[in-house]
């Protein structure tokens, strides 16, 4: 997919073995490697040899122009003429291994059938194309996602019914959008330009253009559950690493002639240049959300709202909460953020708290608590905790009864069975606590976040009535902070 021009987008026209004519409009750039330094140099020329063997004129495969009901489709062969031609011109006995052999050359999309995106052979009546040289694999192309959303695009403006997207390409194009939506209108540009290049063409010669376009798309954005060829053995990869770091027999042969490791080193250095690199993944993206979000709560890029107390004289912020004045908002804000949040303030756990006891579930925090409280305990309190638990939680006459799944209940019960050898650790009811962590945050957090208790606090019109906030800075026990 080489763009001559940034206008019109099309790429260069030759002519193919049996006059199959072979084009290419997009707009990838072409990253061209050393041929003699790829992994994969040496198989791609073999294949490459019986390629040319297949549509040598006279003694390769028949290729020919077929008439269907109301059109012609051009520049085909069947599967059966291709296995036939490998079992009688490549001294292949077996049916079974000339099929293999055309499976590897379609896989690596040498050639590739015109109705299906698949890249097998069938040794039936099914039609195949060879593919242009200028998009083998011994180019060493490396499209990249804006070439595909142009393409995929373009396909979108063709009434076409061969041109229709398949399911997982119409998910990718819905995908593609999304990620380049900023730069989207010049991608829909860019694909509207080939387009209108593609109908300036004849009828037979864009059939094939559009086939050749599809089957190198499906090579580089194979269809799901298709083996991608495209990606590099780890294997040839390393010899390949070892020849230019002069480590084994092919680095003694390099370093022998020190210019010619320099000049390859340059090239390298300089297609590096040439080529983008760094992409962001989503990963940072999710990194940069985050910071975003916390930003104004990082005192080392916003200034608190009253200076630390254990780094300056003033004692302003103890004032402020013994005052019981407004909850500040930004405070409020953070509870939003996620359950976590809303449980690491001590005054959101006691808002929390008195929500959960008005929609008669207040147990799930307390189950939760309890639990987290019996993991700080010294070990020889850990039993005694965990019976306290189950009794008060998980017994069938427990007074404070929680609902959890059978799995959970059954893990908690394993401890408790007479006999046992290991009896109740610090992390017996781990599973269960994770369960009801999770039922709190998908159902009573959310309702808490959308209810009036929580709006008036955001809202600035609720004040502190309680100084159970200050037991963070004071000495009495609460319930670990959760990192």
């Amino acid at each position: 997919m080489c763009s001559n021009s940034s206008t019109s987008g099309a790429g260069p026209v030759a002519a193919a073995g049996s006059g199959q004519l072979v084009s290419f409009s997009a707009g990838t750039t072409h990253h061209a490697a050393h041929s003699q330094d790829a992994p994969n140099i040496l198989v791609y020329k073999k294949m490459e040899a019986i390629i040319e063997k297949m549509q040598a004129e006279g003694s390769g495969v028949s290729v020919r122009t077929v008439k269907a009901f109301m059109s012609k489709v051009p520049s085909v062969f069947t599967g059966a003429d291709l296995v036939a031609w490998i079992s009688q011109n490549l001294s292949v006995d077996d049916v079974t291994e000339a099929l293999h052999l055309a499976h590897l050359l379609a896989s690596h999309g040498y050639l590739f059938p015109i109705d299906d995106h698949q890249l097998t052979v069938k040794n039936d009546g099914t039609f195949y194309r060879f593919q242009t040289p200028y998009f083998w694999p011994s180019n060493f192309w490396d499209p990249e996602n804006t070439d595909y959303a142009i393409y995929l695009c373009k396909r979108t403006m063709q009434n076409k019914t061969r041109l229709e997207l398949a399911d997982y390409e119409a998910e990718n194009l819905a995908k593609l959008q999304k990620m380049f939506s900023r730069k989207w209108e010049f991608i829909f540009m860019q694909a509207e330009a080939q387009s209108k290049v593609d109908k300036k063409r004849d009828k037979l010669e864009r059939k094939v253009l559009d086939s050749q376009e599809r089957a190198f798309w499906d090579v580089h954005r194979p269809i799901p559950g298709c083996v991608n060829t495209t990606e590099v053995d780890i294997k040839k990869a390393y010899r390949r690493g070892a020849s230019s770091l002069g480590s084994g027999s092919a680095g003694t042969a390099a370093n022998s002639n020190p210019a010619e490791t320099m000049a390859k080193t340059i090239n390298l250095l300089k297609q590096k240049l040439e080529r983008r690199t760094i992409k962001v993944s989503k990963v940072a993206e999710s990194y940069n959300a985050y910071y975003e979000q916390y930003s104004e709560f990082d005192y080392f890029l916003t200034v608190p709202d009253y200076p630390n107390p254990w780094q300056s004289d003033s004692t302003e912020l103890w004032d402020t909460e013994k005052q019981g004045k407004d909850i500040p908002m930004k405070r409020v804000k953070r509870w939003g953020f996620s359950l976590r949040e809303l449980l690491n303030d001590p005054i959101g756990r006691e808002q929390f708290t008195k929500f959960l006891d008005k929609e008669f579930s207040g147990e799930n925090l307390k189950f939760w608590e309890a639990i987290q409280n019996m993991k700080t305990l010294p070990q020889s309190k850990i039993k005694e905790a965990a019976t306290d638990i189950w009794n008060e939680y998980l017994t069938p006459d427990a007074p404070c009864p929680v609902n959890i799944d059978a799995k959970s209940m059954d893990l908690a019960r394993e401890f408790f069975k007479e006999g046992s050898t290991t009896g109740p650790s610090r992390w017996c009811f781990d599973v269960a606590a994770d369960h009801v962590f999770y039922l709190m945050k998908s159902d009573s957090y959310s309702r808490y976040l959308r209810s009036d208790m929580y709006k008036e606090y955001l809202n600035g019109s609720k004040k502190k009535t309680s100084v159970r906030g200050l037991r963070i800075f004071s000495g009495r026990k609460d319930t670990p902070v959760i990192n």
